[in-house]
């Protein structure tokens, strides 16, 4: 009997617990029901969706990609001499008959400052040529505020860089690291000394490469610029730009900006042109210029529907120079040049670094696309004057800022004249300071005939040999309308 009640007690126990359970199933239910017809991310807490071993940007550290290259960059002060026209200025009777070169001229000194790179201990410094370009005095300041007056090695308005020289060893610099393996997006550093302030060190990422800024005046400039958002100012020309290593990739030339300051994009020279450039000047003077002979130009949309090309990668061939190195090995003019020597090419800027790697008598392969064919065309390269032969450093006709060719026979025959060279493009130099134009037909240089670009350069080293007179070329010619024409080119400085 007792049993029985022990047994009912346990029982009835038994059936609240389950009709708890079942009741309370029946409401999570409906709970879970309601829940999810209103649900909404907000009730949640929310996490990232990253593996814990992914790397973020807030992890790359700079400090010692900064304390490696701080104090291999100085301060470039320069004094330089301009000339302030007087007298003459705006009498276009007396230009008629002497050129605008022999207005009376007053010079003045203006001071400048940029930056420059060392590069080795024993004292070579990078930095840009429109840092130096017609400077009188050059003071170099390190970041330990030694100061050392520098001379002027080379330097190459072709890419606007330029190369130094203390007098001093042992000092830090910064080695060389490699531009092309550069990729967009990834950190770098630009460490110059901007607005006047030493040792200033940004950082930034890879926005862009082989960026065309159309910023350099030469007559056969290379531009193919690395695009940063480093914030670079003014003063930060010549300064370093370098990856994480620590390694210099590129030295900072310029902005886009409509102020004059940094608004969001700045340009460097890849180390792999630096280091050509410098490499010549170290060892000939001057720079060696490899020249492919061809007019070239990007692609477009407008131009491939016109030219019936179905890619817009490579550089679209509009002219080819009648026996130049392009011409020799069968390119012709409708081709697109699509790589160099391995290296793919996507743009005219890309082409010209790479062709801007070489030195004349250098041979290389080049692909092309021809009625949408691939084809792979040997090249020999050659200079600017038509053959393999490497510059003297006595003479850098680059200076002049120009390119020539030999005046055609309908010229000669029109003014009577068996001889004269054409000035076919003016940029940034000699020619354009003294106000020389596009298509002026040189006759004579010093009273000597002119009939190539050699006798030119011919005439300018008899000038730079010449120790007992002023360096200076008489230039004597005329335009296409017949207007004849006088210029001095100073080459003292």
């Amino acid at each position: 009997m007792r049993r029985n009640k022990i047994f009912q007690v346990i029982g009835l126990v038994l059936l609240v617990v389950m009709v708890t359970v079942a009741t309370n199933y029946v409401m999570n239910r409906s709970n879970a029901s309601q829940n999810q017809s209103n649900f909404s991310f907000d009730q949640v807490p929310a996490s990232y969706a990253n593996f814990k071993n992914a790397s973020r940007a807030g992890d790359t550290d700079f400090t010692v990609a900064a304390e490696l290259t701080v104090n291999a960059v100085v301060h470039v002060k320069v004094k330089s001499e301009v000339m302030q026209s007087r007298g003459f200025s705006g009498d276009p009777f007396f230009e008629y008959f002497f050129g605008p070169q022999f207005r009376q001229q007053q010079p003045q000194i203006r001071e400048g400052a940029g930056s420059g790179v060392i590069i080795s201990s024993d004292g070579y410094i990078v930095t840009n040529n429109h840092v130096i370009d017609n400077s009188k005095e050059i003071e170099v300041v390190l970041n330990d505020k030694r100061s050392f007056t520098a001379k002027v090695v080379g330097s190459d308005p072709n890419t606007d860089i330029a190369l130094l020289k203390i007098e001093e060893k042992d000092l830090p610099f910064i080695i060389f690291g490699n531009s092309d393996s550069l990729k967009v997006g990834e950190w770098v550093l630009a460490v110059g000394n901007p607005f006047n302030l030493t040792s200033t060190v940004t950082a930034g990422i890879v926005s862009a490469k082989a960026r065309n800024i159309n910023i350099l005046n030469a007559a056969m400039k290379i531009e193919s610029f690395i695009q940063t958002d480093a914030a670079v100012n003014p003063g930060n020309s010549g300064g370093a730009l370098v990856n994480t290593r620590g390694e210099l990739v590129g030295i900072n030339t310029a902005i886009a900006s409509q102020t004059g300051s940094f608004a969001g994009y700045s340009f460097a020279v890849p180390s792999s042109i630096v280091q050509k450039v410098v490499s010549d000047i170290r060892q000939f003077g001057v720079v060696q210029r490899a020249v492919l002979g061809v007019e070239i130009r990007d692609i477009n949309g407008e131009l491939a529907k016109e030219k019936n090309i179905k890619t817009f990668d490579g550089a679209y061939v509009a002219n080819v120079v009648e026996s130049s190195a392009a011409d020799k090995a069968g390119v012709k003019s409708g081709d697109i040049i699509t790589n160099v020597n391995g290296v793919a090419v996507k743009s005219v800027a890309q082409l010209q670094e790479q062709v801007g790697r070489y030195r004349p008598g250098d041979k290389i392969f080049i692909e092309i696309l021809r009625d949408n064919k691939k084809q792979k065309l040997n090249v020999e390269l050659k200079n600017r004057q038509g053959n393999t032969e490497l510059v003297s450093s006595d003479v850098n006709i680059d200076l002049l800022g120009a390119t020539f060719k030999e005046a055609d026979s309908k010229t000669k025959e029109k003014f009577g004249v068996d001889y004269g060279v054409e000035v076919k493009s003016v940029g940034k130099g000699k020619f354009s300071n003294a106000g020389i134009k596009n298509g002026y037909i040189i006759l004579k240089i010093n009273n000597i005939r002119m009939s190539s670009e050699k006798d030119i350069e011919t005439a300018m080293k008899a000038v730079m040999d010449n120790a007992d007179q002023n360096k200076v070329l008489w230039i004597t010619g005329f335009y296409p309308n017949g207007k004849t024409a006088y210029y001095a080119i100073d080459l003292n400085n």
